[in-house]
């Protein structure tokens, strides 16, 4: 795991070098520093003459101001190194995400990848920070300090011997209890996101069901189970304070009481009081150090379970690869199924698709019916490869859809959905997803045969309108034909509408189809749909039951020989006939 985000670092391992470098500077001047004090305290108690103290002084004023750069320096460097470390991370499991099909995208939530790019790389950002300063400071500070502190004090420094012990034993007991609180939270921050994201997307039905309290209530369950775990970890952290002053304390009654009994009984032979100073900074310093090393501990601790989460991203490989030697060209727009079989999980029982033979010649029109949980969606998603056969092959133009070059299928293919995506932006920018170089006219040529274009016009700034992120501000059926009308300028050799008109009328619907036959005549269009009056005029149309097509034919065979599909149209149009 440490070696995956190491190759983050890349163009910053120079900053974070220097960083080091810095803090191993600063330490070396600070504990320094005591020892040319102490010097100088027994020089001024000897009567040394002015210049001699002023010479002394100034050392000490360049040391300090040289600890000074060194500090800032480590913090120039060290902030430049692990703002550019986070980024590296946050865009190398953007584009991981990217690369996932579907199956991969299926092993995480929404919300759990949010809160990964967003709060753990944070959590691993600031652990990178105390790496490569406080993690080389503190610990380099402790040794130098000992080291010191015995040079200087001799039976003084026997004060450790009894603090540092203390002192560490009641550190790694209060990081001890406050890991598991810590660990608890980021699980429980994915089910707060998970909330928000929720509510926010399905902000009309809350309203329509007058459900806002239950929200709210939902909401405030999720960030009390945070504030309770944040607040039993940080009450256990809070222990480090009064551990650390009456570590501090004890150390300063030792050193005072002990150091001036040597003082008055060798009359300062053995010390001074200029060591007694010194003992008492580098006492400081030492439980200082012991602090940040508990605080780097816990801290460590919180990020290691962000590291873990953001590792299961990072080294999740794609399902789908390229082959070694991929097409690139899409012939046409034909499509032939041989002996498909489909599981989501390879471990399953039951097959979501079995035995699927079929052959569609470029150009068709195709219509595909069937119940809830047929098999409809899973049996085009294989066409664009968004999932790999289980067993058999699919080809399109004549060629396994798995010796494609992946970017060149999905460019041939274009899918529409039943609850597809606008992003925020204008609708031109929305509409250029399809083609990023198509010109204000073909945009209105797209609309108008999507039926679009009316309602656009409509909008007091017209195509230059803004669509809130999810479309949020159009109705379902204006977002289902301007998804219709982009995916019409992406030129496809193979269109897929799944159940893409769902939200417009009927005679919208028949329009809309028509244009199809006018504007793409060569393309294959495949309309999954739930109306019979959607697929009725098809070339071909597909009744699919179980995950087995059950028929194929046209409406007129189908009403004849299929019980399913006269079943359904019986329905429809008896339905219509008793309204009328």
């Amino acid at each position: 795991m440490i070696k995956t985000f190491l190759k983050c670092v890349r163009e910053y391992k120079a900053p974070a070098i220097i960083t080091l470098l810095f803090m191993v500077g600063e330490v070396l001047i600070e504990v320094l520093i005591p020892f040319y004090t102490a010097d100088l305290v027994n020089d001024i108690k000897a009567s040394a003459p002015m210049s001699h103290v002023v010479r002394v002084g100034l050392i000490l004023v360049v040391m300090a101001l040289i600890s000074l750069c060194c500090g800032a320096g480590g913090g120039y460097f060290g902030s430049k190194a692990s703002t550019g470390f986070a980024r590296n991370v946050r865009r190398d499991v953007f584009e991981r995400i990217q690369r996932f099909s579907f199956e991969n995208i299926d092993k995480f939530s929404t919300a759990s990848l949010v809160t990964r790019l967003t709060t753990d790389i944070n959590n691993v950002q600031m652990a990178f920070m105390m790496s490569i300063r406080i993690a080389v400071r503190a610990p380099l500070m402790f040794v130098f300090s000992i080291v010191m502190a015995y040079t200087m004090g001799g039976k003084l420094a026997t004060t450790f011997v009894v603090v540092v012990p203390v002192l560490v034993v009641g550190l790694l007991t209060i990081a001890k209890h406050a890991m598991p609180a810590f660990r608890a939270v980021f699980r429980k921050y994915d089910r707060m996101n998970e909330s928000i994201e929720e509510n926010v997307r399905g902000m009309r039905v809350v309203k329509g069901f007058a459900r806002e309290s239950f929200e709210k209530q939902k909401f405030a369950a999720a960030s009390g189970d945070i504030c309770r775990d944040f607040t039993k970890a940080e009450r256990i952290v809070a222990l480090n304070t009064p551990l650390m002053t009456l570590c501090m304390n004890f150390n300063m009654v030792f050193v005072l009481l002990v150091g001036a009994k040597i003082i008055v009984e060798s009359r300062g032979t053995v010390i001074d009081v200029g060591q007694i100073s010194a003992m008492l900074t580098y006492g400081m310093q030492i439980l200082m150090s012991l602090m940040m090393i508990s605080m780097i501990y816990v801290m460590m601790t919180m990020s290691f379970e962000s590291m873990k989460r953001l590792a299961e991203v990072l080294t999740e490989e794609p399902s789908l690869s390229n082959p070694a030697a991929p097409v690139t060209d899409v012939k046409d727009g034909s499509v032939d199924f041989e002996g498909v079989s489909f599981k989501y999980d390879r471990k399953a029982q039951e097959s979501a698709l079995a035995g699927i033979d079929l052959h569609i010649p470029t150009g068709a029109t195709v219509g595909i019916l069937g119940g809830t949980g047929a098999g409809k969606t899973t049996l085009v998603q294989l066409i664009p490869r968004l999932y790999d056969v289980t067993e058999g092959r699919v080809k399109v133009g004549g060629v396994d859809v798995r010796d494609y070059d992946i970017e060149s299928l999905r460019g041939a293919v274009s899918m529409v959905l039943q609850k597809n995506e606008l992003f925020s932006g204008t609708i031109k920018e929305n509409l250029r997803w399809g083609n990023p170089n198509a010109t204000d006219e073909e945009l209105v040529e797209a609309c108008k045969l999507a039926q679009a274009d009316d309602f656009v016009r409509s909008f007091p700034e017209g195509y230059d309108t803004h669509i809130e992120q999810g479309g949020t501000n159009v109705s379902g059926g204006q977002k289902q034909r301007l998804c219709i009308a982009r995916a019409l300028l992406k030129k496809p050799k193979i269109l897929i509408l799944d159940d893409s008109t769902s939200a417009v009328d009927t005679r919208t619907d028949a329009l809309i189809r028509a244009g199809f036959k006018t504007y793409i005549p060569e393309t294959t269009k495949i309309i999954i749909a739930q109306r019979v009056h959607s697929v009725e005029d098809a070339d071909l149309i597909l009744v699919m039951d179980g995950g087995r097509i059950a028929d194929v034919g046209r409406h007129r065979e189908l009403i004849e020989r299929s019980p399913i599909y006269r079943e359904v149209y019986e329905q429809q149009t008896k339905g219509g006939e008793e309204h009328a």
